[in-house]
C-alpha cells in the first residue's frame, strides 16, 4: 500500500474469534449501552420537566448527561455489531467520524466534570457568592464555550491524524478507530503528532485534573468543618466516587493516547480503552444524580404524575 489513497477501509480488531465469547461480548456491552442510555435519558427528563431542579447544578448534570449518551454510542452500539455479524470492517469515513467524536466527547466531558467541580466549589465553600457567581448567563457560557473549543480542538487533532499516509497495514488494534491505533499504522514520521497529542493531552487533561483535585481538597476542607456528621457523610460519598471516576478516565486516557506509537499494542490497550470509553457515561449517572435525594424525589413525583 504506497499511500492512504489505498487504504478504503480499516479493520478494528475483535475480542475474540469464538462465537460465544462474542456473543458474550455483544450482551455485556449491550446491557452496558442500554443501561447507560436510560440512565442518562431519565436524568434529562427529570431536571427538564421539574422546574424545581432548575439550577446551575443540575443545568450542568442534564449537559453531562447528554454528552455521556452521546459519547457512547459513537463506539459501544458499532462494536456490538460487528462482533455479533463478526465484520470488523469500518469504513474510511466512519473512522474518520469515530476518530472526530470519541475526542470531541472526551475533551467536552473533561470540560463539564471541570465546571460541575466549579459548581461544586463555589456552592460550599463561596455560598453567599453562589447566585452572582454561576448565574444562568456564566453557565451557559461554560457551556457553550466547552463545546466550541472541543469542536476546535477535535477537528485539528481529526485532520492532523488523516493527513498522514497509512501504508503499514489497515488493522487498527481497538475496538473503536482512536488516534494511538492509527499512528501505529502510518509510514511516516509520526514524532510531531506525538509531540501535540502529548502537549494538549497533558495542558488540557492535566489542567483540568489539578483544577478537580483543587477543588475538592478545598470543598472537603470545609465540609470537615460542618457540625452534623450526616451532611459530612452525603458530601463524602458524592465527592469521593466522582474523584475516582475522573481518575480512572484520565489514568486510562493519559497511558493509552500519552505513550509512544512505537510501543506495541496489546489487548490490555483495549481494556484500558473501556474505562475512558464506557466506565464514565455509565457511572456519572449513579454518582452525580441517582445517589441524589432530589433526583430521586422527582423521579418518584415524575411516576406518580403520569400512573396515579
Amino acid at each position: 500500500m504506497p499511500n492512504s489513497t489505498m487504504i478504503m477501509e480499516f479493520l478494528l480488531m475483535g475480542y475474540s474469534d469464538t462465537w460465544e465469547l462474542r456473543i458474550l461480548h455483544t450482551i455485556s456491552f449491550s446491557v452496558m449501552y442500554l443501561v447507560t442510555v436510560i440512565g442518562n435519558a431519565l436524568i434529562v427528563i427529570v431536571t427538564t420537566m421539574d422546574k424545581s431542579l432548575h439550577t446551575p447544578m443540575y443545568f450542568f448534570l442534564r449537559n453531562l448527561s447528554i454528552l455521556d449518551a452521546c459519547y457512547i454510542s459513537v463506539t459501544v452500539p458499532n462494536s456490538c455489531v460487528n462482533s455479533l455479524l463478526n465484520s470488523n470492517a469500518i469504513s474510511r469515513l466512519g473512522c474518520i467520524s469515530q476518530v472526530f467524536f470519541v475526542v470531541f466527547f472526551v475533551y467536552v466531558e473533561l470540560l463539564f466534570l471541570t465546571a460541575m467541580a466549579r459548581d461544586r466549589y463555589v456552592a460550599i465553600c463561596q455560598p453567599l457568592h453562589y447566585t452572582v457567581i454561576m448565574t444562568p448567563r456564566a453557565c451557559a457560557h461554560m457551556t457553550l464555550t466547552s463545546i466550541l473549543s472541543g469542536l476546535v480542538y477535535s477537528g485539528f487533532h481529526t485532520g492532523n491524524t488523516f493527513r498522514l499516509p497509512f501504508c503499514q497495514s489497515n488493522v487498527i488494534h481497538q475496538f473503536f478507530c482512536d488516534i494511538p491505533s492509527l499512528l501505529k499504522l502510518s509510514c511516516s514520521d509520526t514524532f510531531i503528532n506525538e509531540i501535540i497529542i502529548l502537549a494538549s493531552g497533558l495542558g488540557i487533561g492535566g489542567g483540568c485534573f489539578i483544577f478537580i483535585i483543587w477543588s475538592y481538597t478545598h470543598i472537603f476542607s470545609t465540609v470537615l468543618k460542618f457540625p452534623s456528621k450526616t451532611d459530612r457523610s452525603k458530601a463524602f460519598s458524592t465527592c469521593v466516587p466522582h474523584i475516582l471516576v475522573v481518575s480512572i478516565f484520565l489514568s486510562s486516557g493519559f497511558y493509552v493516547y500519552l505513550r509512544p506509537s512505537a510501543i506495541s499494542a496489546t489487548l490490555q490497550d483495549i481494556v484500558l480503552s473501556v474505562f475512558y470509553s464506557i466506565v464514565p457515561p455509565l457511572f456519572n449517572p449513579v454518582i452525580y444524580s441517582l445517589r441524589n435525594e432530589q433526583i430521586k424525589c422527582a423521579i418518584r413525583k415524575l411516576m406518580k404524575k403520569y400512573y396515579s
